[in-house]
């Protein structure tokens, strides 16, 4: 009869646990520092208007039943104090159950933050975050042996996020089948890194040889993580290796890193020593009769609501990023179903003149993360997560994906209001608000070697045309 645990596992759980904790740390702080001018009480969208408007039932958050400002950093920057005693090794020296409540109460305090979140909380790795720390919730700490159970839900949560990733490219646009996205995607990436210029220049055919390898990777690979040892490890570290290459190539959050720990948990310790000095497991106690209970309930739930996921990966409709409850318990994900061909960006500027002419005086705001002085080079931010950038991007594509909160950020810059201006790198206007705000639409490509090297540019842009046009307080 197999085993309920398994102390094989136990150097992946270790690995998955103390790399979620900081994760969620991560994410408590991004928080606390970015919720105010995001969904503060005098924020671009509001808490209090969207706990008015959404029921409790279908996002769930403890703000619902209570919500000010100095509450949400409370709430935020308790979870980050919380993540960091987890980092620390607190979650070994409490008895089993009382492990299990402090990754619930980091489960369920991101989930308040990211239920009433809106636009700027709708990201994959939100999900993926919180599906994560919920199995993380059943892993036990050094009191148990890894449940098998559980490790199997994070195996099956793995394959989702890869397989998802690689159907909804080759269901979607036709470069990812010809091989050349590519070709684009270092350089029209939401938000480039420091090493994606060079990822861009790198010769076509080797392009084609990074579309063929990340298919093989997530259309083939997650397959051999149901497989016996050490096939399954041998997947595992293949995700990982491609996974890291992603995160040189651009940043994407806590994306890249979530899935790279979910694929440690694969890694069983005999199949660690072939390439690390690993000690062996050490001896752990029989999981206890109500440990084995909830463990079972969890699955249970789990393989219960999987019923939707596995059909939208069947589905030749097949949505990108979908949660099908409230909780984000079991979600689908999936990324770049198409592969934008160039790169547009929104340019904010503003003037204190008090008249608009032709010899207006226009100065540029900069955002921390996105593309916006030419010259300037790109930093690495992942696993950190700029919010407002990020949706910058998706602006670019259409202003409809910013209709609900465009506006309001660009009253928010006709005031100098400090928590707005405090998420972004430069504001023109240090002293006094400007008049006037406008933004323009410019079309930006990486610089060639040459241009690079004499001009040091890393970008050319050209003016595309008027995004929004003058406005000011008084209109």
């Amino acid at each position: 009869m197999p085993s309920f645990t398994e102390s094989e596992y136990w150097l992946g759980r270790l690995v998955f646990q103390h790399g979620l904790a900081v994760i969620y740390l991560i994410a408590f702080v991004a928080a606390a520092r970015q919720f105010r001018a995001l969904i503060g009480a005098k924020g671009m969208l509001p808490v209090p208007r969207f706990v008015r408007r959404v029921e409790f039932r279908r996002s769930p958050s403890i703000f619902h039943f209570h919500y000010s400002d100095r509450f949400f950093a409370v709430v935020a920057w308790f979870g980050a104090a919380l993540a960091a005693a987890v980092v620390a090794g607190a979650l070994n020296l409490v008895p089993l159950w009382a492990a299990m409540l402090m990754w619930a109460v980091l489960w369920a305090l991101y989930l308040s933050i990211v239920n009433v979140g809106q636009a700027w909380y709708a990201f994959g790795w939100e999900s993926l975050l919180l599906e994560a720390g919920f199995l993380a919730i059943f892993l036990g700490n050094d009191r148990v042996a890894p449940p098998v159970l559980v490790l199997w839900l994070a195996r099956w949560l793995l394959f989702r996020v890869e397989f998802g990733a690689g159907l909804i490219k080759m269901r979607g646009d036709s470069c990812w089948r010809d091989l050349t996205c590519l070709y684009y995607h270092h350089e029209t990436q939401p938000m480039p890194g420091p090493l994606s210029w060079f990822f861009h220049r790198l010769p076509k055919p080797l392009h084609r040889v990074e579309v063929a390898a990340n298919h093989f990777a997530q259309l083939v690979v997650p397959w051999g993580l149901f497989a016996p040892q050490p096939v399954a490890s041998v997947a595992a570290a293949f995700i990982i290796v491609t996974q890291l290459w992603l995160v040189l190539s651009g940043n994407f959050a806590w994306l890249n890193w979530v899935t790279i720990l979910l694929a440690a948990t694969v890694i069983d310790v005999s199949s660690a020593k072939a390439l690390l000095p690993v000690p062996g497991p050490p001896s752990m106690p029989a999981a206890p009769p109500w440990f084995a209970g909830l463990v079972l309930a969890c699955t249970v739930v789990v393989v219960f609501l999987s019923y939707w996921p596995a059909r939208n990966l069947l589905s030749r409709q097949q949505r990108m990023n979908a949660s099908f409850n409230p909780m984000h318990l079991v979600n689908t994900y999936g990324a770049f179903g198409s592969i934008g061909r160039s790169r547009e960006e929104v340019v904010f500027e503003g003037t204190d003149e008090e008249e608009l002419t032709d010899q207006t005086r226009w100065r540029e705001y900069e955002f921390k993360g996105k593309p916006g002085d030419p010259r300037r080079w790109p930093r690495q931010w992942a696993p950190y997560h700029l919010r407002l950038d990020w949706l910058m991007w998706f602006a670019a594509i259409s202003p409809s994906y910013a209709r609900s909160w465009l506006l309001a950020f660009v009253e928010r810059l006709l005031r100098n209001d400090p928590a707005t201006l405090r998420l972004l790198r430069r504001c023109p206007f240090p002293d006094s608000p400007p008049t006037y705000v406008r933004a323009r639409i410019y079309l930006y490509r990486f610089a060639t070697r040459a241009e690079l090297q004499q001009e040091h540019m890393l970008w050319r842009r050209t003016l595309v045309g008027e995004y929004l046009p003058p406005m000011a307080l008084s209109q």
